[in-house]
Order: structure tokens, then sequence, then C-alpha cells
């Protein structure tokens, strides 16, 4: 499922983050395409030294693995490290499908991909992240500090930032829960019992969703 976060991180929090990117560089992303993407890849990516990253990797995964509705929608087992892209001057990211193993200090199954905005969308114009499901584009320009989780079967495009600046960070899971169609069922369970619990307190039907979602998860989560 495509499921948007909103304030995922405090406007503190971003601003400290743009702060950290601000110490670093950028370089085309070309270099970091693959064979199939170098034509449509026209964004820039960061570079920092090795203290400035840890610190921004380290921010941006404390954060983003704390909250509950992230960690629900994922059943994250492997993260990769963050990428920080800067859109600007009609750069943008042609459509394409990431790639669906990643190397880490060990390999990274692709199974769901993580954009987190840190930049306001009055900001910069055009940029919009377009997502293509059964044939219908469905377009994505969030507010600084939301994120959004896809499947990275999905085939999605950058469109071109016309005028200002477009600024992320990305990063790809694996799951506990390889298959999309499961993990939307246990969020979806999961959502239900905890609208029971805030409407009813703990009562039989929180149990028996619990139950369910848990045995379900027991079923499906490879370690």
């Amino acid at each position: 499922m495509i499921k948007p976060i909103k304030n995922l991180f405090t406007p503190q929090q971003v601003q400290a983050l743009r702060n950290l990117i601000a110490q670093g560089e950028f370089e085309d992303g070309k270099n970091t395409a693959g064979w199939h993407a170098q034509n449509v890849k026209t964004n820039l990516q960061w570079l920092g030294n090795e203290p400035i990253t840890h610190e921004l990797h380290q921010a941006l995964a404390h954060i983003l693995t704390a909250n509950s509705e992230f960690t629900s929608l994922t059943y994250p087992k492997k993260m990769m490290p963050f990428i920080v892209s800067k859109s600007t001057n009609h750069g943008g990211y042609g459509n394409h499908i990431d790639d669906a193993i990643m190397h880490n200090e060990e390999l990274v199954r692709t199974d769901i991909s993580c954009t987190i905005f840190l930049s306001d969308p009055d900001d910069y114009q055009g940029g919009e992240l377009v997502m293509t499901l059964g044939g219908i584009e469905m377009e994505y320009k969030l507010q600084a500090g939301d994120a959004i989780v896809y499947p990275s079967t999905t085939l999605h495009r950058v469109n071109p930032v016309t005028s200002g600046e477009r600024l992320v960070a990305l990063t790809w899971i694996e799951s506990l829960v390889s298959d999309a169609s499961q993990r939307e069922i246990l969020f979806d369970l999961d959502s239900a019992r905890k609208a029971i619990m805030q409407q009813s307190g703990k009562s039989n039907e929180f149990d028996l969703i619990t139950k369910s979602h848990s045995n379900l998860l027991r079923r499906w989560a490879v370690t």
C-alpha cells in the first residue's frame, strides 16, 4: 500500500537535519544510478564526511523506527543507509523501479521505499513524486516533515523541479513480511484494534483482533 505519514518530523527536527546536510556537498546523482537509470536521473546526491553522515543517518533512523505508524506499515528487518537527494534547475528522476537488491554491509531486499520530505511544497515548483499503479498516476507533494512509504515494486518518478529546490531523504526497507498484501492486512488489523482501544478500551473485540493480528504476523514473518 502507498501511505503518507504526516508530521513524522517536527519543524525543529527538519531544521536540524537541514543544518547537518548544509555541512556536506552534492554530486551528480548519475554517479550512483544503475545502468537502466542513467538516462533518467538528473538529481543531485549528498556527500558528507563520516561523522556528519553517521549523525544524519542515526537521527533519521531513530525517528523513523520510533514511529508506531511506520513500524506498523513496514515491520522493518533491515534498512539501507539514507540517501539525501536535491532536485533543482529542472532536475528530477524519470520513471523507474528501485533495485530489487541493494548492498550495504549485507544484502538488503527492497520491499518498501520511503521518501521523507525536507522542503516545504511552496519552496519549489514541480517535483511531484508520481506513482503509477494499475495504469493510474497518483501525485504526492507533501509538507516538510512528512514521509511516504510505498512498495518498491511501484513504477514511480519525480517530476522536474522548474523553480526552487526539492530536498528529500530516502531509504529502502527489507520487511519481516515480504508480501505487500499481507502487510496491508496486518496494518488494517492494527489500525482497527487501536481505534477500538481508543473508543472502548480493552474489550473482547480488541482481544480477538489482537489475537488474529499476532497469529498472522507469526505465520507470515520471516526472521
